[in-house]
């Protein structure tokens, strides 16, 4: 069965990681999230792959160029503009023939058995049912496409219902199995509220006309990636499910302690008096400096350098960041080629214990998070003693100056002053 990725869009709900890259090549327990789909899809024995790109598809490409080190054909079909699923799934039209295909949201990530699962339970309906449609129980339903079933038929579909007004908790899985019939229903389908072609309409459409669409419920952990603090999430399940796989490839001086399973990569070190519990990935040339303090669900990309007598927890640091001595990281994501002067610390935890919230497309929403520190974007720097407080967002090219102290969202390209005043920033930076 050949397989789709819906990979478009810009991940806005992402910023400031998104500034910067797409989020399929968001890295996440070593591996970019487009790769841990691939990796899934090859143990479902999928093995070709249609890859709908947009924003920054070029970076897309680029990576996964390397054919043989992925073992599955991917083609590429660009959508131009971003006009909702139902549009990205009606440009394959001319591409998937007369064959069933199953159709994965770029987000979206579960155990990997659950691509096998739903395609037997497709083998085993084929020519009972029209598409099949995969979902999952929430506790708060109000962020997804809620789902109605009677006698083992989805029977409708409510796009973000309000708490009191959903009469389900069965929620849109993101994972589709498709027939020619949708594209019939995507030509019929109208634009939402949103200004976009949803996927869901259609699949309305099609249930209206009498066609059978079955459920499939996940099995075991799934997770739509979202929002930021989601990557920690999805970072914690992936370190968890392949904790068996992490090994000890780098250096590992003496007097350095390695607790429960813990990956060193290959010319990565770990200096004397680290700390390090696992779950925990460490990646290919990073230098975990001396006595250092490395907890559970932490994964360290390339070249990240942790100096003296720092303590990181449940964090994603991505590629070529330094940590300055005496600094503190948690529950944060930290972007590339990001540098923190010596005793930054960021805080991750209200005094009044309430959830922690996030600024996400100017709107600040609750993470639903006890515990949330900052999401960080590339080349990034903190002066001396910088503090950052819960749940603050810094853009890619900013910087805070020693001493001072971050309490909210600085735009992209911005220097902080201890006197709380903006500064424009170049970027780059004259030479």
């Amino acid at each position: 069965m050949k397989a789709v990725v819906l990979a478009a869009g810009e991940g806005k709900r992402l910023r400031p990681l998104t500034f910067t890259r797409p989020k399929p090549l968001f890295p996440v327990a070593g591996k970019f999230f487009i790769e841990h789909t691939i990796s899934a899809f090859k143990s479902a024995n999928i093995d070709e792959l249609f890859l709908i790109v947009g924003y920054e598809s070029k970076a897309i490409r680029d990576h996964l160029s390397d054919k043989s080190k992925h073992g599955i054909k991917i083609t590429y079909v660009e959508q131009k503009e971003q006009k909702g699923t139902a549009h990205a799934i009606g440009l394959l039209e001319n591409f998937t023939r007369s064959d069933p295909f199953l159709v994965v949201y770029g987000d979206v990530l579960v155990k990997p058995k659950n691509f096998e699962n739903i395609i037997k339970m497709w083998e085993e309906k084929e020519g009972l049912a029209n598409s099949i449609l995969s979902v999952t129980r929430v506790e708060d339903p109000s962020q997804f496409g809620t789902v109605e079933t009677k006698n083992g038929e989805i029977t409708k579909i409510v796009e973000k219902p309000k708490n009191s007004s959903a009469t389900s908790n069965l929620v849109n899985a993101g994972i589709y199995i498709f027939t020619q019939e949708i594209f019939d229903a995507i030509k019929k389908t109208k634009i939402s509220q949103r200004g976009e072609l949803e996927v869901t309409e259609s699949i309305q459409i099609m249930i209206n006309k009498v066609g059978k669409i079955i459920p499939y419920e996940i099995e075991g952990w799934w997770i739509d990636v979202g929002r930021p603090w989601d990557l920690l999430e999805a970072n914690k399940l992936l370190l968890e499910e392949n904790k068996e796989n992490l090994k000890i490839e780098g250096e590992v001086e003496k007097g350095a302690r390695i607790k429960g399973p813990v990956g060193v990569k290959e010319n990565a070190i770990i200096r004397a008096g680290a700390y390090i519990i696992g779950p925990t990935l460490i990646d290919k040339d990073a230098d975990i400096g001396p006595n250092c303090f490395i907890r559970p669900h932490t994964y360290l990309a390339e070249k990240v350098h942790i100096g003296n007598a720092c303590e990181v927890k449940n964090s994603i640091i991505l590629k070529k960041t330094q940590i300055g001595h005496l600094s503190y990281v948690g529950d944060s994501i930290i972007g590339e080629n990001c540098n923190f002067g010596a005793g930054t610390k960021i805080a991750n935890l209200r005094h009044d214990d309430k959830p922690i919230k996030v600024l996400i497309n100017g709107k600040k929403i609750s993470s639903g998070r006890r515990k949330l520190g900052v999401i960080m974007g590339d080349n990034t720097k903190t002066g001396i003693g910088s503090l950052i407080m819960p749940g603050a967002t810094l853009g890619p090219n900013s910087a805070l100056g020693p001493g001072t102290i971050c309490y909210e969202h600085i735009p992209p390209n911005t220097f902080l002053t201890e006197k709380r005043e903006k500064e424009q920033l170049k970027w780059p930076p004259e030479e």
